[in-house]
């Protein structure tokens, strides 16, 4: 049985990526997968790694569970819009508290090389944009999508990191939307 979590990282309960993390969310348990859900604009913590690495902050509660739930999980869902090129800061700051040294990845003694302690996990990445997938790519290099992949995540082990664009969002129809969600929810079902 697969260990699932879904991490949401746009700020508002209301917003399209909410709607695709629980479409996604309904066919992975259809499929019986075991799924936990780490929506970031509910959690209670600093997003501003105050003194970089020259000094840890204490992690909060909520960081805690969520690294917790990280650790169980063997697939992690990355659902998430595209501001400015890039993810929201509250996402960011969530990785950037979380994502550290000894957690998710160890620089070895003397050598630029390090240990990748997310190793077995595979990903998902679901990106809203309010352009097309292909514009984003290739005409922005898909910056978010640079970040989080292959800085973040295959930086620690987790691999493959499938990726799937939902949008236009802005001028999407009721229509299209309700598409994008059938398709989330095919996901969720195949679990990828």
């Amino acid at each position: 049985m697969k260990h699932i979590a879904i991490i949401n990282g746009h700020p508002n309960p209301a917003s399209f990526c909410y709607a695709l993390a629980e479409a996604y969310k309904k066919g992975a348990v259809e499929s019986g997968a075991i799924v936990k859900e780490i929506n970031i604009a509910g959690l209670d913590f600093d997003p501003n790694l105050r003194y970089g690495y020259q000094k840890r902050m204490e992690l909060e509660p909520d960081l805690l569970e969520a690294w917790n739930t990280i650790k169980w999980a063997d697939h992690l869902v990355w659902v998430h819009p595209v501001w400015w090129g890039g993810m929201p800061a509250l996402l960011k700051g969530f990785i950037d508290r979380l994502f550290l040294p000894g957690f998710a990845y160890q620089y070895r003694s003397n050598s630029v090389w390090w240990d990748k302690l997310l190793k077995g996990k595979t990903a998902h990445i679901i990106t809203t944009l309010d352009q097309p997938g292909w514009y984003y790519r290739l005409f922005f290099g898909r910056p978010s999508v640079n970040q989080l992949r292959k800085s973040i995540l295959e930086f620690c082990g987790i691999s493959p990191v499938k990726l799937s664009y939902v949008g236009i969002i802005k001028t999407a129809s009721d229509t299209k939307r309700k598409q994008w969600l059938e398709r989330a929810h095919k996901m969720g079902l195949q679990q990828k």
